[in-house]
């Protein structure tokens, strides 16, 4: 089968599909035939060499941290899952790969799976998987957020942005969404209230907030002095810098900025793929490339300035 891989850290260039073996499951795992996988920060960051503590220094090391397609095999004792079904989910975030989500096929536990939402293609359910599931994980569980309060989305274009928007608006917020501007109108359908240009809105200027999602991951001090007493602060993506700020924090209290790392399992996945049933939350893709056009769907997300998410279609 084929499948993306690093070859060695650095730029988009050193991605190639290679001709590797077809995996099978083991007891309590699923064949996938993947039909799409998206591009998300950590992708970009495993080819960069910023994880080398997860990803090992030994090439090739897969890419595409998740994937939506159809089960192909089951291995023992899996329950829930049977050939031919529609499925998205991901891989372990914090273990090695030699295959990735962007492969034809790839092999996960069952439990790092859920069923695809019902009318979505598999290049449309890829680009909601880890959106989705980080944007639900930041909002319902990690700030809590409550019907009326004030929330302000930075960053509000990308992956987890879009989604953030959307489920912050299903769960009753007042959202407020850091962007750029040209992309107002997308967001306004997405059910922001205000969208704000960031690159004329000082963080100074705007506010205060009962929570701020920060999907940038650098200068947080800025936005965390936005909260208003009782706001509560998460981000998802994070710089070196950012790390230093989410640590320095805690002295604040409940007005620490909160961290976390999403790994999704079949009731997260399910949770989402409801919001996605109720019509609350929807996909937003910007490109779609094909497996051997893995090297420029990185460059498009790392240029970044669009809305929405780069996806790679394999089978879809």
């Amino acid at each position: 089968m084929k499948a993306a891989q690093i070859t060695g850290f650095g730029s988009p260039d050193v991605l190639r599909v290679n001709e590797v073996a077809r995996p099978t499951p083991a007891a309590g795992e699923v064949l996938v035939s993947v039909g799409a996988s998206s591009v998300n920060g950590h992708d970009t960051i495993v080819r960069a060499g910023g994880l080398k503590i997860v990803s090992g220094r030994r090439f090739p090391i897969g890419t595409g941290l998740d994937f939506a397609g159809v089960v192909d095999a089951v291995g023992d004792g899996v329950q829930g899952f049977a050939v031919g079904d529609r499925v998205w989910g991901t891989v372990h975030p914090r273990e090695r790969h030699a295959v990735g989500g962007a492969a034809e096929y790839v092999v996960v536990p069952a439990n790092r799976l859920g069923a695809a939402p019902q009318g979505l293609s598999s290049v449309e359910a890829a680009a909601l998987v880890v959106g989705g599931v980080t944007a639900l994980i930041a909002l319902r569980d990690t700030v809590r957020v409550a019907a009326g309060e004030r929330v302000l989305v930075r960053g509000a274009a990308g992956g987890v942005g879009s989604a953030a928007v959307q489920l912050a608006h299903a769960m009753g917020g007042h959202v407020t969404a850091l962007a750029r501007d040209r992309h107002a109108d997308v967001l306004r359908g997405l059910g922001a209230d205000v969208v704000l240009d960031y690159g004329t809105a000082a963080a100074e200027a705007i506010g205060p907030f009962d929570v701020v999602v920060d999907a940038v991951g650098a200068d947080l001090n800025r936005f965390r002095r936005r909260l208003a007493p009782g706001g509560r602060m998460v981000t998802v993506g994070l710089s070196p810098g950012g790390l230093v700020e989410v640590a320095a924090s805690v002295v604040h209290g409940s007005r620490r900025i909160r961290a976390f790392s999403a790994n999704p399992d079949t009731a997260l996945l399910d949770d989402v793929a409801g919001y996605v049933a109720s019509g609350a939350l929807r996909p937003v893709v910007d490109g779609v490339f094909p497996l051997d056009g893995i090297a420029l769907a990185h460059q498009a997300f790392e240029r970044g300035g669009v809305v929405g998410k780069q996806v790679v279609s394999v089978s879809a």
